[in-house]
């Protein structure tokens, strides 16, 4: 008989309980933070027509790449979603009665066959917000505020970087880039900090771009004052695409400066976001530290999804943030951040001859709202304290035969030591 290949997928791990226990805290911290922020929750399917998926005003053909694609037993193209963004703009156009501004989260399952590094996999879980009908910088404000506070809830230090397609696509076409290469040019300078200055370079020569416009661009990259808004207002005067970018991003500035927020909120020229659906503001998050090198969040502005969707010449402002869950717990595991589990057990009953008589304590006490386990292989007491221990157990109580004859247990507080005598009635005298 053939040995079946026990090995996960490639790009998917299992979460021991452990693990598992600081990935639900990590979740329920950032869920915490969303409600408080007053965001409605939100759920949408995991399988999508292809088309949806595949729509010009969705990923992109980059991202369309690492999409998993099936059909079912009608022969439709479905594809597994790569997001949720996609999935969120579908339900705002399908629901044209939804209040605006119509502000959302969603935390769910995301596939992507894409490449494996450290914090990334092919299937992982995102924590998304988003907001819809709100025009100006004040919903971007809002997001960068609403991630510093959960980054901060959880004990990461974090730096936003944020920059603006207007302003990227603006000074592009200033700079004579043919409008077919400019996707192709911003997704190079999204990988500045990954291949640097020649490399960048080197992949503008190869686009075929015009001479000058390398140069200008270049010349760009090198400028020290080009991390200053105000360094691109000597080439708005005639690009009204450039100049609404500095328009906005001097709006998200004021709010940034106002709220205090400028040691964690850094403007990157050079910060392009490769997906093609952004239409304005965009922004990435990175731990200060780098332990881990690939962003741990990000999102920004895409006002033509949902109308596009649609078909229609109504505009959708809207923006979104979204949370990576497992490169978060990755990121804490490296750094080594402790996360008290709050599901770790409050009481262990440990039965001598006593089984029925030690459930009717547990669920006595499960009544009342504690976490309870029963042991029920009947270890030997001394195992079963040892375990409790290695557990973490806060507290152990032991019923024997004297207990249930005196209708009495005690609890054991195993960081103390200390013991307290519950009356308990087991038997009627």
């Amino acid at each position: 008989m053939k040995k079946m290949n026990y090995q996960n997928v490639k790009g998917t791990q299992d979460y021991l309980p452990e693990a598992e226990a600081i990935k639900r805290k990590v979740r329920q911290t950032l869920e915490s933070v969303f409600i408080r922020y007053g965001c409605k929750p939100l759920e949408t399917p995991i399988l999508n027509y292809t088309e949806l998926l595949a729509s010009k005003y969705a990923g992109g053909a980059e991202i369309l790449e690492e999409m998993y694609r099936l059909t079912d037993r009608g022969e439709r193209d479905l594809g597994l979603r790569y997001d949720l963004t996609i999935p969120f703009a579908k339900v705002v156009a399908l629901n044209p009665n939804l209040r605006m501004p119509f502000k959302r989260y969603e935390i769910g399952k995301v596939f992507r066959d894409g490449p494996i590094k450290t914090g990334r996999f092919r299937e992982f879980t995102q924590c998304d917000v988003d907001i819809v009908g709100v025009e100006s910088q004040m919903a971007e404000a809002e997001l960068m505020v609403m991630a510093i506070d959960a980054f901060k809830e959880l004990g990461l230090d974090v730096i936003i970087q944020y920059n603006n397609r207007n302003l990227l696509t603006g000074i592009l076409d200033v700079f004579n880039t043919p409008k077919a290469n400019i996707s192709k040019v911003i997704l190079t300078l999204d990988k500045l900090e990954k291949i640097g200055l020649e490399g960048v370079v080197k992949e503008l020569i190869e686009i075929d771009l015009p001479s000058d416009t390398i140069r200008l661009i270049q010349q760009l990259l090198l400028d020290e004052d080009v991390k200053y808004i105000e360094y691109f207002e000597q080439y708005a005067k005639n690009n009204d695409q450039l100049n609404q970018g500095i328009l906005e991003l001097k709006e998200l500035n004021s709010y940034i400066k106002f709220l205090g927020m400028e040691e964690r909120c850094e403007f990157n020229p050079f910060l392009a976001r490769g997906l093609e659906i952004y239409t304005g503001t965009i922004y990435e998050i990175f731990l200060t530290d780098k332990t881990v090198k690939s962003s741990i969040g990000s999102g920004g502005r895409y006002d033509n999804a949902i109308a596009g969707l649609i078909g229609a010449d109504q505009k959708f402002s809207t923006v979104g943030i979204s949370f990576g869950l497992d490169v978060i717990y990755t990121a804490m595991n490296i750094i080594g951040k402790d996360i008290v589990d709050e599901n770790s057990i409050d009481f262990y009953v440990i039965p001598i001859n006593a089984s029925k008589e030690s459930f009717l304590v547990a669920r006595d006490l499960r009544q009342k709202g504690f976490k309870v386990e029963v042991e029920m292989v009947n270890k030997k007491v001394g195992k079963a304290m040892d375990r409790a221990n290695k557990e973490s157990v806060r507290q152990v109580i032991i019923i024997g035969e004297e207990e249930v004859r005196k209708n009495q247990y005690k609890i054991k507080n195993m960081k103390t030591g200390e013991e307290e005598i519950v009356h308990f009635l087991f038997q009627k005298q």
